[in-house]
């Protein structure tokens, strides 16, 4: 931007990723102040190409999150606008409800804390022994569990693109940002791969996988980097032997909610995911390696603690993602019957964790602001059950820096 010269600008809020997120945001914007000028850059040749299109598609109840944080505060009030804003453009979506089963005496304890929690959280919960197990899921085998009743599932990518619709804002695909001029005095300018350039005045970034990327290009440190991981999916040939939801109890020392069978709109029963470490931030398999970004994350101090503290686990997932029997053998502790020919193959997801320099992984939504900017920098599950108060509270943040 040169000086002197006055600045034209093409939109008052200029957000980076056309995820879920990023279209809630913009979608919130135009809610919140009418006439908003907002603009949407998004690399892909559409929306929802990455987190946002490929999760199990799971309306999240909100039991699982600490009473008081963020991820707690939005899943109960999002999974219900969800719904509401499923139905109102008739997007596919159905309440299912879930079970939640301890299949081992050491799971029990953290099962009853779960219902503590959920109660703490508003949230509806039974609690069943192995015989009303059966009554909700004839196939499943457990000593205990509970069930949610306001867990349900929808198409997230048709949501993401309603949002898009619905907003009436300015999306351009196949625009990636490649670089970022931010003056406090004249906003934000980006310029993409094809060469355009894009000004704005507040800058929003809802780049997902990218995000810690987008925001050292803005001049910002984010103070942690995105490492991520893979989680594979099978498809279950025989999708008669689960009716709903099931889920094993987490292990609270991991974010992640462990290997689970998931009905959804099409029918078709989800078996997973693992979680391991992808080679690229969009390492889909293994036969995707980036070396620059796979050294970005060795180069990360927090790589390496994570590694040092969770290595046991982490051997079980790496075992689950090489041997297909590995991972029956995970299914068939919910699900007896379950044999290795019932898992077929199916599309894999990328989770975008935010790790800081120290190796906690950070658990929470995590937002940081600075002049001219807002950045989402850890957006995990259950992001898109909470996408519509998510968006309402990065569009407040936006238009204060407005």
């Amino acid at each position: 931007m040169g000086r002197g010269a006055a600045v034209t600008y093409d939109c008052d809020v200029l957000v980076i990723g056309g995820g879920i997120v990023g279209l809630a945001t913009a979608y919130a914007l135009t809610r919140a102040r009418p006439g908003t000028r907002v603009t949407v850059l998004e690399k892909e040749a559409g929306p929802a190409r990455h987190q946002t299109g490929r999760n199990s598609g799971v309306i999240h109840s909100g039991i699982y999150y600490r009473p008081g944080s963020l991820k707690a505060r939005y899943a109960a009030r999002g999974a219900a606008e969800m719904i509401k804003f499923c139905a109102e453009y008739g997007i596919a979506h159905e309440v299912t409800g879930k079970l939640i089963v301890a299949t081992d005496r050491a799971e029990l304890p953290r099962l009853h804390a779960l219902v503590q929690r959920g109660r703490e959280n508003g949230i509806p919960v039974r609690e069943l022994g192995p015989a009303q197990i059966a009554a909700y899921e004839p196939c499943v085998r457990g000593l205990a569990a509970i069930h949610v009743g306001t867990t349900g599932i929808c198409d997230y990518g048709a949501v993401a693109a309603q949002l898009a619709q619905a907003s009436g804002v300015e999306v351009r695909y196949g625009s990636e940002a490649v670089r970022i001029d931010r003056r406090a005095d004249l906003g934000v300018a980006v310029r993409t791969a094809a060469g355009d350039v894009v000004r704005g005045r507040v800058l929003v970034n809802c780049a997902g996988l990218h995000c810690d990327r987008v925001a050292r290009m803005t001049g910002d440190d984010p103070g942690m980097r995105i490492v991520p991981f893979r989680g594979e999916y099978f498809t279950l040939a025989r999708p008669g032997l689960v009716r709903g939801l099931v889920y094993p109890v987490p292990d609270p020392a991991f974010p992640f909610l462990g290997v689970h069978l998931t009905r959804g709109i099409d029918g078709g029963v989800h078996v997973g995911p693992n979680a391991v470490p992808a080679l690229a931030r969009e390492g889909y398999d293994w036969s995707v390696v980036r070396p620059r970004e796979l050294a970005g994350t060795l180069g990360w101090p927090g790589a390496w603690q994570i590694a040092r503290r969770h290595w046991r686990y982490g051997a079980g997932e790496l075992r689950r993602s090489l041997s297909k029997g590995a991972f029956a053998e995970a299914v068939r502790r919910l699900l007896p019957a379950v044999r290795g020919e019932d898992l077929v193959p199916a599309a894999a997801g990328v989770r975008a964790q935010a790790v800081l320099r120290d190796g906690t992984l950070v658990d929470d939504f995590l937002f940081r602001e600075s002049a001219r900017a807002v950045h989402v920098l850890n957006a995990p599950s259950p992001a898109a059950t909470a996408s519509l108060p998510i968006g309402r509270e990065v569009a407040r943040r936006a238009l204060a820096a407005l």
